[in-house]
């Protein structure tokens, strides 16, 4: 075993092991924090309150101030949309409190705009100095140094004594094959395809005709702006009906409270389970880890959403595109769908179609570093241990590429407090035994 900057961790095979002197001398060396969302954010927190050294690199709540339209509100419950402090006071109810604004309560959609403000709350409260420079790079440091060097979009380098990658799903948007080459031959302003995280406005998109492709809260949610911007909207769902979640009851009866348990992610004794014990889920077989992964919580509208929806906007049900082309200033879609085959003509695409968990789509780490990582079979995700440590020792991965491994509760910002604190214990019991 290695003791690394306080974290403990095992030597890669043909990996010399640090030597207790130059651990001394490196017992200064920083946690790395890649990111400052929801998750960095409180992993720092942790770590400061466990008196770690750490740095956190990032744009403080970026990517919910930069990759979701103006107007969105997010799916979670308040309950779950705290962010985890080592000390109380950091609830978004205090949040709210603090500055004379009433409480959220289960019936009240939560903007993003009030989540941003809380976030940065947060950051300035449990956090303190967010670094905003971009990572560019992190490789393990040269032999005989122990840990990272970690370089930055200014060209400075540091040492680090472990990394935690928390940066959320930036880099990971996955749009499918069939429009992928018309997303690439119209790239920048006149794309003719693009993703839902490309856009904070959907205002220009007025008196325009655009197709909105999936069935999930960000489809639905997208396909409403736009069409309260003023755009001609049809979305193209492959399922055969769209699900809606269950408006919130927050005085149900015992009996259904009984068959159906509460959790941040919703009613149900699976939810429930997997939100209670993440734990439990990474010792599941790795194809049934996968299968609760992908099947857990499919694409769904959040209940507020409904009415701004259903009976307003064009929604097709039962509809693939097969494949996609550029038309002059527009784009072509040939769709399968339940009466048969036909296309249809927009001035734009615009795909809900989720995002890839693959360690491939992280540039940042070194090519080495990405190939000594043992990956979550079915999946390009990393494997992780009970404290989300890399295979690589001190590289940790947290929020939504931890999700294949501790289940779905880490897809949101209620799993920060079983993350944060797994990755901070981590470090100060190993601090403790130096």
């Amino acid at each position: 075993m290695e003791l690394v900057g306080g974290f403990m961790t095992q030597s890669l095979p043909g990996q010399r092991p640090a030597h207790d002197e130059q651990l001394t001398g490196h017992a200064g060396l920083p946690v790395v924090v890649i990111g400052a969302g929801p998750y960095g954010l409180s992993v720092a927190a942790h770590l400061r309150g466990a008196g770690v050294p750490v740095r956190i690199f990032g744009e403080v709540m970026g990517s919910w101030r930069h990759a979701m339209a103006t107007g969105m509100f997010l799916k979670s419950t308040p309950a779950a949309t705290d962010l985890s402090a080592p000390r109380p006071g950091g609830r978004l109810a205090d949040f709210r409190r603090v500055h004379g604004e009433e409480e959220l309560t289960e019936l009240t959609p939560i903007p993003c705009d009030v989540f941003v403000r809380y976030g940065m709350w947060f950051q300035e409260r449990y956090v303190g100095e967010v670094d905003p420079a971009g990572v560019v790079a992190v490789d393990r440091a040269p032999r005989p140094n122990p840990g990272f060097r970690v370089r930055l979009d200014d060209g400075q380098e540091l040492p680090a004594a472990a990394v935690v990658v928390a940066t959320g799903l930036n880099g990971l948007a996955s749009i499918p094959e069939e429009l992928r080459r018309v997303a690439h031959d119209r790239p920048g302003v006149d794309a003719l395809v693009s993703h839902t995280s490309h856009h904070t406005d959907l205002s220009p998109y007025s008196g325009r005709s655009v197709a909105v492709v999936g069935g999930g809260q960000s489809a639905l949610e997208s396909a409403a702006l736009l069409y309260e911007a003023g755009a001609e909207v049809r979305v193209l769902v492959r399922e055969p009906r769209v699900l809606w979640g269950m408006k919130p009851e927050p005085a149900r009866p015992w009996t259904q409270r009984v068959a159906k348990p509460a959790s941040p992610l919703g009613t149900g004794w699976m939810l429930a389970a997997v939100c209670r014990a993440p734990e439990g889920v990474r010792h599941l077989p790795a194809a049934a880890r996968m299968l609760l992964f992908r099947r857990a919580l499919g694409p769904s509208g959040g209940w507020w959403l409904r009415d701004r929806v259903e009976g307003v906007v064009a929604v097709r049900t039962s509809s693939r595109v097969t494949h996609a082309e550029a038309s002059g200033s527009r784009v072509r879609l040939d769709i399968d769908g339940p009466g048969g085959s036909d296309t249809l003509t927009v001035d734009h695409v615009l795909a809900a179609t989720g995002y890839r968990l693959d360690l491939d789509a992280l540039p940042f780490l070194s090519p080495a570093l990405r190939g000594a990582m043992v990956r979550v079979p079915g999946s390009r995700a990393p494997r992780l241990s009970p404290s989300f440590e890399s295979s690589v020792p001190g590289l940790y991965f947290t929020g939504s590429l931890a999700a294949p491994m501790f289940g779905p509760m880490m897809r949101f910002v209620a799993g920060t407090e079983f993350a944060a604190k797994r990755i901070a214990r981590h470090g100060a019991q190993a601090s403790a035994i130096r």
